[in-house]
């Protein structure tokens, strides 16, 4: 039996859903308000220092909700390259004309607010930083050196990163298809 969210946790799921798409600068307090269904009162009452100490969290969510899937995609898998093409392959399906665009999980806010938030900076600095982690423990397992595994977790994840973007734009998932064929000849070399 799963637990009944809280209302913390709804106006952190209603914030980071919004700054998913949005951005930081384009969302106000009135709209995750009104999007979660949560009394004013009780965002200030969870977030007493306001919009920036709910980005942080909001960001925080979307880090361990890619954590999770990051882990799953690796844990569902030996080889880590075939693992790392099905999940481009699957995330491109969220494209196109029936996806869900729902956004970059940090992206959009990382690249708002890099230079006038130093604490949201930080967080979104942790979040890739704790994705790349895991790539790195990945190749490392799968035979790839330190050094080689730390250019392959950057380029992982800008290419992610990168793809939804483009998929976005383009409303189509033909950017994550075309990096998901690719990500073999990243590994040829160990």
């Amino acid at each position: 039996m799963s637990e009944k969210p809280t209302s913390k946790d709804i106006l952190i799921e209603a914030a980071s859903r919004l700054f998913r798409i949005r951005g930081y600068y384009g969302v106000g307090l009135k709209e995750i308000i009104e999007e979660s269904s949560i009394p004013k009162g009780s965002l200030y009452h969870y977030f007493p220092n306001g919009k920036e100490e709910l980005a942080i969290e909001a960001i925080n969510h979307a880090k361990d909700l890619v954590l999770r899937e990051i882990k799953h995609v690796f844990d569902s898998n030996d080889d880590p390259v075939k693992a790392l093409q099905d999940h481009v392959y699957e995330l491109s399906k969220l494209f196109g004309e029936n996806g869900d665009l729902v956004g970059l999980p940090i992206g959009t806010i990382a690249g708002e607010t890099y230079s006038t938030s130093e604490p949201i900076r930080l967080a979104c600095q942790d979040a890739f930083t704790q994705w790349q982690s895991i790539y790195v423990n990945e190749f490392l397992d799968a035979g790839y050196s330190r050094e080689r595994s730390k250019e392959l977790s950057f380029a992982i994840n800008a290419l992610i990163e990168g793809g939804i973007l483009l998929s976005l734009t383009a409303k189509s998932a033909e950017p994550l298809q075309a990096i998901s064929k690719l990500i073999p000849s990243l590994f040829m070399n160990k």
